[in-house]
């Protein structure tokens, strides 16, 4: 873990954005396509952490980024590469675009200066849509990654994001996976060679300001 003033410095708001994976309504919301998934992330406080984190976000000045996966009504552009998929288009919740399932699940707001970036296709929130040029037309240098899931997109986000050139961190709490042992040895033997691996409670921190009070 990093000190107090080495994450301080990293995740300064001028150069730093936060990205929330798939934390849709009908990936982590009560009516999700993925129940399991959607349970482990409210049961073990991984969406109320990337909600505390947002909040704390629009209040400090860091940019937002939500990473929304979805499809098209008649499928076309989506990916049929890789088992996944296949197995994404007989869920009884599909993610189609404009229906509820894409929109950003409670208690995560949005505001109206994030942004909210939407793929088509593939497995990454990064590759292949406008993350990357957003994050360097503000001038980002670290990328704050949140969300779901441990098992494909926040390893896959992580590692977009390394390539690209980005510090990545990653709070622990604040990204889920099932089954639920399986985020944290992912995180330790995975992530941590990769990403500085932080908690939420330690990014409030360091994004508080001097002298103030709570």
């Amino acid at each position: 873990m990093p000190s107090y003033e080495q994450l301080r410095e990293l995740l300064d708001p001028a150069t730093t954005a936060l990205l929330t994976v798939e934390c849709q309504q009908g990936v982590v919301g009560t009516e999700s396509a993925l129940p399991e998934l959607a349970a482990e992330a409210r049961k073990s406080g991984a969406l109320a952490n990337v909600a505390r984190l947002v909040s704390a976000a629009h209040q400090s000045g860091v940019q937002v980024l939500h990473a929304v996966a979805e499809r098209r009504p008649d499928g076309r552009g989506a990916s049929h590469n890789a088992r996944l998929f296949r197995a994404a288009e007989r869920l009884p919740v599909q993610q189609l675009s404009g229906t509820a399932a894409v929109r950003i699940a409670p208690p995560i707001e949005v505001a109206d200066e994030d942004f909210v970036v939407r793929r088509l296709h593939g497995l990454s929130p990064i590759a292949g849509t406008d993350v990357d040029p957003l994050l360097r037309n503000i001038g980002c240098r670290t990328l704050l990654v949140t969300g779901v899931s441990a098992n494909v997109a926040i390893p896959n986000a992580v590692f977009d994001a390394v390539n690209l050139g980005y510090t990545a961190v990653v709070p622990a709490d604040a990204i889920a996976g099932v089954p639920a042992d399986y985020t944290p040895a992912m995180i330790r033997h995975t992530l941590a060679l990769v990403a500085t691996v932080t908690t939420t409670q330690d990014v409030l921190g360091a994004w508080k300001r001097p002298g103030r009070a709570g």
